[in-house]
């Protein structure tokens, strides 16, 4: 019949509203099915938004702590000055190497190695390759000398340059210089045209980090009563200072031929007075705004 009424079949869609907002319309398919659509609320159905984790920055790793390379004179073969009751240099150059490495260390500031960290001979030339190929921050040579007058006692410390500052410095540079002696031919006398020319190559910045870190030293030790020569920061053409591009000290912190000194040396309780006086000079290098820090491996 025309006029009768439509079955549910035929009956217009039912809305609903639902729970989070959203319009719900059911669609009758016939055969008692039906569809469910969601209406409105556009931004309840969009994806959800993930927030993007920002790009990573380059440059911003920590640059390596610097590396600190500590040189104790002589070794194996080699005993440096024998003191006047019989002490070798080269056990008191490795005691306090090893003490100042220790204090170092514990900072946690830098890094630190040793040319040797035991009794074995290695020439001048391979203590500098060693510096080198480690591209150390900073070169420091320990010794205690001896001298042939023996009422001179006191540190000093030591640059590079091509002549040296006084007659006593010079001495000492052709004792330590003369150390590869023990190396075998190929290590016999360089001439001093070489060494001059050895010694112009090294570059101006090397030469003033050094002479800062040299001041250091001195200020440090002051302080600490550890007695110094007259005029304690000295140079001269040291073989082992001659790398050209890390500021290089050596530091005698007394002379084995003088019965005082050597006494002090042999006694640990002075080497830490010593190492601790080393500390605050590498210390005040560093926070000095060292251009060499980012010469590390």
């Amino acid at each position: 019949m025309a006029n009768e009424e439509a079955g549910p079949e035929a009956a217009g869609p039912e809305r609903r509203d639902g729970p989070d907002g959203t319009r719900r319309q059911l669609l009758g398919l016939g055969g008692g099915a039906t569809l469910l659509a969601l209406l409105g609320a556009p931004s309840a159905l969009a994806a959800p938004h993930r927030r993007l984790a920002a790009p990573a920055t380059i440059g911003r790793a920590r640059p390596p702590k610097p590396l600190v390379m500590l040189d104790p004179g002589h070794g194996g073969k080699d005993p440096g000055a024998i003191g006047v009751s019989g002490t070798y240099e080269k056990h008191i150059a490795e005691a306090a190497a090893s003490e100042l490495q220790t204090m170092l260390m514990r900072s946690g500031r830098y890094r630190v190695a040793m040319t040797r960290g035991r009794d074995i001979f290695i020439p001048l030339e391979d203590r500098v390759a060693i510096a080198e190929g480690k591209q150390a921050a900073l070169f420091i040579s320990m010794h205690a000398d001896a001298l042939h007058d023996h009422g001179v006692r006191g540190a000093s410390v030591y640059t590079l340059s091509t002549g040296a500052s006084d007659a006593q410095t010079a001495a000492l540079a052709n004792t330590e210089n003369s150390a590869d002696r023990f190396a075998g031919p190929r290590f016999h006398g360089t001439s001093p045209d070489v060494q001059r020319i050895l010694a112009s190559l090294v570059r101006e910045e090397t030469r003033t980090g050094s002479a800062r870190m040299a001041g250091n030293v001195v200020r440090s030790f002051r302080p600490s009563g550890i007695g110094l020569l007259t005029n304690p920061s000295r140079h001269a053409a040291f073989v082992v200072l001659k790398a050209a591009d890390i500021p290089s000290v050596l530091v005698e912190m007394g002379f084995m031929s003088n019965r005082l000194d050597e006494a002090a040396l042999r006694q640990a309780s002075h080497r830490t007075v010593v190492a601790s006086a080393m500390m605050r000079a590498v210390d005040g290098f560093f926070a000095g705004g060292s251009a060499y820090t980012g010469l590390q491996g």
